[in-house]
């Protein structure tokens, strides 16, 4: 069966993959000039980690990235809240890998081009049009310039193309633009030594204010490349420009905010300062809609659930939409069930994580800390039971779908 791929990245290109490997014939067209290595960085959640192993691909990863070790909630005067296990260290088969988005996007791509064939992989090829007709999908495409890309014929079409999905906008055209919280966030890049046990992920603040900070790559000199971000609430709640992950972002528009906030292991000022790059992006998701499947096509990933950058989840989420959709094509004979099959395990469990990231997801344990101790603490335990915060960061660690092989204490 042939399947067209609308949309070269990480949702896309985990499909070409998941798909190839059930022997059907791939086609992947992106709308940009170049897949580059861009962004910054961004967590695979163990089970997503688990379903890039299966392609190969854990040696890559491992090279690229770093193995999360501890996911540590602070307040913002560098308190430890609670330290919950990741990855391996939490009893899990596969690892939690830290790594920097555009190495992944690398990863998968050279990755899809050995198994497809590099030029299944066409740059430059927006979707001008597409429908279903005498049980196949059409679909036109154009050039940069607007000249023709050509057409193309398949059995399936999947449109993996982000959160301004041209795919989804043909079924839902009066959705309008993402829908955003309030919150701005600033993100980078810094080189810097290891902080903690070297491979924690730090969240600290509150709803209103956060700061995320955790490494993503060894250097060969010993130190480690340290992606962070800064979360602002703002008054506007309506967007008034295009969010884009690559604009740039002034050190002045937030990080005087965060000049009483002190880390004993981190100088939060000169780390922002030494960065790369910043770049700046509103907290923006969609609503979730009643159906992703028409006929003979589909969405998967940001097209299909858009979501708060809150606690992984974007990217494991795309990877875990790809490898059940293969699974349904390979487990029904009739294509259209199979992709009403993958809807109907995938749609609600995505709406669940949209509606639970609008509410913090376990975020709220910030929340709860910084409302009954304001000015810190002597001890966590006498402010809020560790039992009380377990329960908040397991029962989003289940639904976001988190495979767990043993129990173990999240304190240290």
């Amino acid at each position: 069966m042939k399947i067209l791929i609308i949309g070269g990245g990480i949702g896309g290109l985990s499909a070409a993959l998941a798909l190839h490997r059930q022997g059907h014939e791939i086609e992947v067209r992106e709308q940009a000039r170049e897949i580059r290595a861009l962004g910054v960085g961004i967590n695979l959640l163990p089970h997503a980690v688990g379903v890039l192993a299966s392609y190969g691909l854990l040696p890559a990863l491992r090279a690229a990235g770093i193995e999360a070790q501890e996911y540590v909630f602070m307040n913002q005067f560098g308190q430890a809240i609670l330290s919950d296990a990741r990855g391996r260290s939490a009893g899990y088969e596969h690892p939690q890998i830290a790594i920097h988005r555009g190495e992944l996007q690398m990863i998968l791509l050279r990755a899809a081009q050995a198994a497809i064939g590099a030029d299944r992989v066409r740059t430059a090829s927006r979707l001008a049009d597409f429908q279903e007709r005498d049980g196949q999908v059409h679909a036109r495409f154009a050039a940069p310039d607007g000249t023709s890309a050509g057409t193309v014929e398949a059995d399936l079409m999947i449109g993996a193309d982000g959160i301004h999905s041209s795919v989804r906008a043909k079924f839902y055209p009066d959705e309008g633009p993402p829908k955003w919280n309030g919150v701005r966030l600033w993100r980078g890049t810094t080189v810097g030594a290891p902080f903690l046990s070297g491979a924690t992920i730090v969240k600290a603040g509150w709803t209103a204010q956060k700061f995320i900070c955790y490494p993503i790559a060894r250097l060969p000199d010993g130190q480690v490349l340290i992606n962070w971000i800064a979360d602002l609430e703002q008054d506007a709640t309506t967007l008034l420009d295009r969010e884009d992950w690559n604009r740039p972002g002034r050190i002045e528009d937030f990080l005087p905010a965060y000049a009483d906030w002190r880390f004993p292991f981190l100088d939060l000022q000169r780390m922002v300062h030494d960065a790369d790059g910043i770049y700046e992006f509103p907290m923006v998701d969609r609503d979730p809609v009643a159906r992703w499947s028409f006929g003979r096509i589909t969405l998967l990933g940001d097209a299909a659930h858009p979501m708060y950058p809150i606690a992984s989840n974007g990217a494991s989420q795309a990877i875990l939409d790809a490898e059940i959709l293969a699974a349904a094509l390979a487990e029904a004979g009739d294509p259209v069930a199979a992709l009403h099959r993958y809807e109907s395990v995938r749609l609600p469990a995505t709406a669940r994580i949209i509606e639970m990231n609008r509410q913090q997801g376990p975020d709220v344990v910030l929340d709860i800390v910084r409302e009954r101790a304001p000015q810190g603490f002597e001890r966590i335990d006498e402010v809020v039971p560790l039992a009380e915060l377990e329960t908040i960061v397991g029962r989003y660690k289940a639904a976001a779908g988190h495979r767990q092989l043993q129990a173990v204490d999240s304190r240290r």
